[in-house]
């Protein structure tokens, strides 16, 4: 896959989403407008002089501008919310620097203050919270850890046979081909895919889509409901992906890679939303879902090397799963991703 080019699309993208959202007059969003407009610009300057690395060089502006800070204001938020007022104030101290906003010079202040009081209120010698729920933390996500070691596990198995760019290779490791699936009957395919990857840039960016987005859906549902969501996406997206190849509605060869999973967790985690609508943050959390799906397909109509259909049968079978496994409560859901 050409990095220039999807760094490329991130930061255009990306940017231009985030101001169609941010481009409210009389609302606090002014370190994001601010944020965007100077990514569109860089990319800009970048693409009328060095085109060949504008993607690169956009991409650098949008993880320090863009990403980063949302992030890192998620920690922020996060440590905030289990009384870690310290560690809060110095992360959002040092976000100033990529995000210098009145809003989160007044965050700091006021986590400095809570701080304070705290600090005068522990003398029972009992453990701070934030450090009793943070132990709790490393373990919140199970499956999404497993996951991403068996995919990690399974590129390296993949490496040692030959090399990728070789489709006889693939074809020996497990891709998915529809129609040795549907002719030869080899249905094994339709799940070893899952797990294979076309190189490293590849195995990185899903595993990177499974760890921001995974844990906050595994912590909503159980650790055994992601990985039914999961594993059940991921074959919808493989059955969908042969049923529209012997349709003749898309021309697939050989497919591989977690996508479709990843794609089948963003569906779930948009039907967990759409189910307690009602429930703190929904609205926003769902709309930021929204925006993950329209830069996925708008990438996926840019860039012939990635399956659509691959990704749109995941989102769908994940959907549903979502509005299936979602518990009837909104006590269940997970605030830690809802900024």
């Amino acid at each position: 896959m050409d990095l220039n080019h999807i760094f490329l699309f991130l930061a255009v993208i990306s940017s231009l989403l985030v101001l169609a959202r941010a481009w409210r007059p009389h609302t606090p969003y002014r370190g994001w407008r601010v944020g965007a407009l100077i990514v569109l610009a860089i990319t800009c300057v970048a693409w009328l002089f060095l085109r060949n690395a504008a993607g690169y060089i956009g991409g650098i502006a949008w993880f320090a501008l863009l990403f980063l800070p949302a992030i890192g204001l998620r920690k922020v938020t996060e440590r905030a919310a289990r009384g870690d007022y310290r560690s809060a104030a110095k992360l959002g101290a040092i976000l100033q620097i990529l995000h210098p906003t009145a809003e989160l010079r007044d965050q700091v202040r006021l986590f400095r203050h809570l701080e304070s009081r705290q600090t005068q209120r522990v003398a029972f010698g009992s453990a701070p919270l934030g450090e009793r729920i943070r132990h709790s933390q490393l373990r919140s996500a199970p499956a999404v850890l497993v996951l991403i070691l068996l995919n990690a596990v399974t590129f390296l198995f993949e490496i040692s046979v030959g090399d990728l760019n070789n489709p006889d290779v693939l074809h020996r490791v497990g891709a998915l081909e529809p129609y040795a699936v549907v002719v030869q009957g080899e249905y094994w395919r339709l799940f070893t895919a899952l797990f294979l990857h076309g190189g490293f840039t590849h195995l990185l960016f899903n595993i990177f889509a499974l760890y921001i987005l995974g844990p906050p859906l595994e912590r909503s549902i159980g650790t055994m409901r992601f990985v039914v969501c999961y594993l059940i996406s991921g074959l919808a997206s493989s059955a969908g992906v042969v049923g529209l190849t012997i349709l003749g509605f898309v021309q697939v060869s050989q497919l591989v890679g977690a996508s479709g999973c990843i794609m089948g967790i963003v569906g779930a985690l948009a039907g967990f939303l759409v189910r307690h609508r009602h429930a703190p943050q929904a609205k926003q959390r769902l709309g930021n879902i929204v925006m993950i799906i329209v830069i996925q397909v708008a990438f996926d109509l840019s860039t012939p090397q990635v399956s659509m259909a691959a990704h749109l049968c995941g989102l769908i079978a994940g959907f549903f799963l979502g509005l299936i496994l979602a518990p009837r409560t909104a006590a269940g859901i997970d605030d830690s991703d809802g900024h």
